[in-house]
């Protein structure tokens, strides 16, 4: 309160004060220019100068509320304009996280031809008509993308071969990739993308052939391109046995594929696995137990144990004499007994098999162990134990069986 009646007091003594320099001397203004004249005095002048001030900054803000107003008003306004654009973008992502391929292709579509910098956008609009099955009209929209920014052809093709890949069309994603892997031969995304093509295709050589450039260009980590190259390599000794059908050419193309491994390769224990497994389907029983028996002299490994109990080599009895030495190094290990048991069986050794199988199961119930029980007790004319087992082995094969309900017996 005391601060007003100060201000009061300093506009009356301003006032008094310009009232008594005005009594004193009222000055002369003249202002004369051609046929021009203007004469008054210097307080009057200065109040002229004044009002003509606030005249122009009144109409300057009248103006101003003027356009703004029509901006809120008018719908084809920069601001209101810029507004519909933002909202289209919301919606347009909220639409795509959702599921709702139309209405996002739609908003999207409408924001990327707004936008400066449209890529993204256009990006989602081709995913979502990709998702509704219109790949025309999914593909314009990558070219016109490519069209407003043309530098970002690598990742519009990208995505391309992404889309092309998910509506089946591995054969135009393949093109795609290939195509950007000529012009950007060290990308590590383009490289990523041809491997799983590759991979989808079941091209294992292809993929076999791309390992390098993986290692170099270090798109994978150490332990996924180890694990990529094992099973890259199993695969191939699959199609080798396959790709010339059965018989000696068959198990030619096998061995050859063999030989290209590398020495560290052929001791891995699961291109090793692969190999005997490809051998023992093509007939070479004693080259596979050989394959096998040299890998577990190497080194131990329970599935190639496993596998070892399927084959049969020159000499049944000096297999079993192996197997019986693994088991006292690995006595506890389910898939050797069972193995025990499976020669004992190639050696009519009936009592011996039944024992290891039996041993076999009391450590892990398996559906192999408890077929190959079930036929020795039928054998034995332990009926009823045997069809036990063979119930057993059928629920442990798939355990959704025992899940699935079965059907009511129809009434006479």
């Amino acid at each position: 309160m005391k601060r007003l009646y100060v201000i009061l007091f300093l506009v009356i003594a301003a006032a008094a004060a310009l009232g008594l320099a005005i009594a004193e001397h009222s000055g002369y203004v003249l202002i004369a220019y051609k046929s021009f004249r203007y004469e008054s005095s210097l307080w009057a002048t200065l109040a002229l100068v004044a009002v003509l001030w606030l005249v122009i900054w009144g109409i300057k803000a009248l103006i101003e509320l003027v356009l703004t107003s029509g901006g809120v008003v008018n719908p084809w306004s920069r601001r209101n304009r810029s507004r519909r654009v933002q909202v289209a973008i919301e919606h347009g992502q909220m639409d795509l996280a959702e599921g709702r391929w139309a209405s996002a292709q739609r908003h999207l579509h409408r924001a990327a031809e707004a936008e400066r910098q449209p890529l993204l956008y256009y990006l989602g609009a081709a995913r979502a008509a990709n998702e509704q099955g219109n790949y025309e009209e999914s593909d314009n929209l990558l070219e016109r993308a490519l069209e407003r920014q043309p530098q970002a052809e690598l990742a519009i093709a990208l995505n391309h071969a992404q889309l092309q890949t998910d509506r089946g069309d591995t054969e135009g994603a393949l093109t795609t990739l290939q195509a950007m892997r000529e012009r950007h031969p060290h990308n590590a995304q383009v490289l990523r993308q041809l491997q799983r093509l590759h991979q989808l295709r079941g091209e294992w050589s292809a993929v076999i052939r791309l390992l390098p450039e993986l290692r170099k260009d270090k798109v994978l980590s150490a332990a996924e391109l180890a694990d990529l190259e094992r099973r890259a390599w199993g695969k191939n000794l699959s199609l080798a046995a396959q790709r010339e059908g059965e018989g000696a050419v068959g198990l030619q193309s096998l061995k050859s594929a063999w030989e290209q491994l590398t020495s560290p390769q052929r001791q891995e224990p699961q291109l090793v696995l692969a190999y005997a497994e490809q051998l023992r389907q093509l007939g070479a029983q004693v080259e596979a137990e050989e394959v096998l028996r040299n890998a577990l002299k190497r080194h131990y490994d329970s599935h190639l144990a496993r596998l070892y109990g399927l084959v049969r080599g020159s000499d049944p009895a000096r297999q079993l004499h192996l197997a019986e030495g693994w088991l006292k190094e690995h006595p506890a290990d389910s898939g050797l007994l069972l193995t025990l048991g499976r020669l004992c069986l190639q050696s009519s050794l009936w009592g011996k098999a039944r024992d290891y199988l039996e041993r076999s199961l009391h450590m892990e119930r398996n559906p192999e162990a408890c077929a190959e029980l079930a036929r020795l007790l039928a054998q034995m004319g332990d009926t009823e134990r045997s069809n036990q087992l063979f119930q057993e082995g059928l629920g442990l094969l798939d355990e959704r069986l025992l899940a699935a309900p079965l059907p009511v017996p129809a009434r006479a």
